[in-house]
């Protein structure tokens, strides 16, 4: 037995023995983590039976993932392309053009997306198994199999499907030998051509004083004919600006009849101007002779804000609530039709350019599209098609037909209305400080095709004639860019160009018969003429030996 306890065996018996004793006043000793060197709280004094300690497996604190095979994507949450379904409601028009600016976010916002967050690379799927038609369903009896080779070999090279994946490194236009610091996607994109966009002049060419300039969003002063005449009223006076040698001649002074100017307008082609009244009168008068044509003392019992002229029928906008339609070359003093679909003052007037529609804008919210060529709708409340319009009755005995639409869809006063000339039934309309929103119609079915949230009030809308594009001034705004004319493409309504000065809403707006130039006023006093669009294309005939037609005597 001595032997047995000098042995080394015996030695490591007795201190296995000795570890056993001294485990007990071990417990409640304090234990230090080896790890990050914290003792953990223990007591010494009141010792409980300890519940069993479960070991955990202790791992690294840093993660690497393997980009190559795993959908980024799907692992870390990102956002996809499209971005956000709902639109931002806050749009805030830029202080200057920003189609530049535009064109180089959209490039580094995709050369981004690329870098970043790179297209999760495509995984190989399991063979699927080929359908069976309804035919083969039915079994068939056995037979004898053929003799095939059980195990057949190919090249990968001279398989058509091969099974082995191709070799990267054997392609010499791999992104492995670029040496651009970005992905072959982004470099396209960046050595693709651009597209060029339109530069517009900052500054007005011309800038004239137009003293008493009345500051009224619901009249219309400012009208430009189809002879390079310029038509605007100041207080009780109108005056006629000629285009080609900046002579100015007073056309009419309404002072001797305690009136005001509240309306001016252009007929078509020719040389009358109509002008209404804040009383309620209207006259016509022919810019040759500066003398008037005819008078309508009662045209309307309160102001007239919205005059337009189709041909020979005059249309007035009264803050009566009613639309009238005369024929100039009646006469009779009292309209042939009167209209009333609108609750409140009547202050936007536009005919269509082929003689279709009239559209007007109330100060009701409402746009309402009427036809007096015949076209009617019923007199009962109904929807249109797609919900975006709807059409009720006019009311009113006496008040001739219903309009043929009633849009509901602006929460201002409408005073902004254009029809597109190169697109036939497309009526653009704008709401005032309220709404702040320019939509487009088909007036055809009725549907609202677009809208557009400029961020500030909507004066006035005007279409471009050589490109098609479409001009709005702007007055109050939720923002700090306020008092601006922007210019905007159609259908993508993308800003083309923004243009300032004007230090007041800009309330009026008017186009030089040739569609280049623009003219603007506001209540600041001034008018300010731009260079708005280009030339028509092939405005500019030249002479040719191959035209016989001018000839011929």
């Amino acid at each position: 037995m001595s032997g047995l306890k000098n042995s080394p065996f015996g030695k490591r018996l007795r201190a296995t023995h000795q570890d056993n004793e001294e485990d007990g006043p071990r417990r409640n000793r304090q234990r230090v983590n080896p790890i990050f060197y914290t003792a953990t709280a223990s007591t010494t004094k009141d010792v409980m039976p300890e519940s069993p300690v479960t070991t955990r497996d202790m791992y690294g604190d840093r993660f690497v993932p393997s980009r190559d095979a795993g959908d980024m994507r799907t692992s870390y949450h990102l956002m996809d392309e499209s971005g956000p379904s709902t639109p931002s409601k806050s749009r805030i028009i830029p202080t200057e053009s920003d189609a530049l600016k535009e064109q180089a976010n959209a490039i580094f916002t995709s050369i981004l997306h690329t870098e970043v967050t790179p297209p999760s690379p495509r995984r190989p799927t399991s063979p699927q198994r080929p359908t069976t038609s309804s035919s083969a369903t039915t079994t068939l009896p056995p037979s004898t199999p053929t003799r095939k080779r059980i195990f057949h070999y190919t090249s990968p090279a001279t398989s058509a499907n091969p099974s082995t994946p191709t070799r990267r490194l054997d392609t010499p236009t791999d992104e492995a030998y670029s040496m651009s610091p970005v992905r072959a996607e982004s470099r396209q994109l960046l050595e693709s051509p651009r597209r060029q966009l339109r530069s517009v002049c900052k500054t007005p060419y011309r800038v004239l004083d137009a003293p008493d300039l009345a500051d009224d969003f619901y009249l219309n002063l400012v009208d430009w004919s189809n002879t390079n005449v310029l038509g605007v009223g100041l207080g009780s006076c109108v005056y006629l600006w000629t285009a080609h040698n900046a002579a100015v001649s007073k056309l009419c002074d309404l002072a001797g009849s305690n009136d005001t100017v509240s309306s001016v307008s252009w007929v078509q082609k020719g040389t009358l101007l109509a002008i209404g009244t804040l009383s309620g009168r209207m006259h016509i008068y022919d810019a040759n002779t500066l003398q008037v044509q005819r008078s309508y003392n009662n045209a309307h019992t309160q102001r007239i804000g919205a005059l337009a002229w189709n041909s020979h029928i005059l249309s007035s906008g009264s803050r009566d609530r009613m639309v009238h339609h005369r024929d100039v070359r009646e006469p009779s003093h009292r309209p042939f039709k009167r209209c009333a679909g609108h609750r409140q003052e009547v202050c936007g007037l536009k005919w269509a350019r082929d003689g279709g529609p009239l559209a007007s804008g109330g100060n009701d919210n409402k746009v309402c599209i009427w036809d007096l060529r015949g076209s009617k709708r019923a007199s009962v409340t109904g929807s249109s098609t797609s919900g975006s319009g709807s059409v009720e009755d006019a009311g009113g005995s006496g008040s001739g037909d219903a309009p043929l639409w009633k849009f509901h869809e602006h929460t201002a006063a409408v005073k902004a209305l254009a029809w597109d000339p190169h697109v036939s039934g497309v009526l653009a309309t704008g709401g005032g400080t309220q709404d702040k929103h320019i939509r487009f119609w088909n007036t055809f079915n009725g549907t609202m095709l677009s809208e557009l949230d400029t961020g500030s009030q909507v004066c006035n809308l005007i279409w471009s004639l050589t490109s098609h594009e479409l001009v709005s001034t702007h007055g109050f705004s939720s923002t700090t860019a306020q008092n601006q004319i922007c210019i905007w493409k159609y259908p993508t309504l993308n800003m083309v160009a923004s243009l300032t000065g004007h230090t007041h809403r800009v309330l009026y707006l008017a186009m030089s018969p040739d569609g280049e130039t623009i003219v603007t006023g506001a209540g600041d006093e001034t008018l300010r003429f731009w260079n708005a669009f280009p030339k028509k294309e092939g405005g500019e005939k030249r002479e040719t030996r191959l035209d016989y037609g001018r000839l011929i005597r």
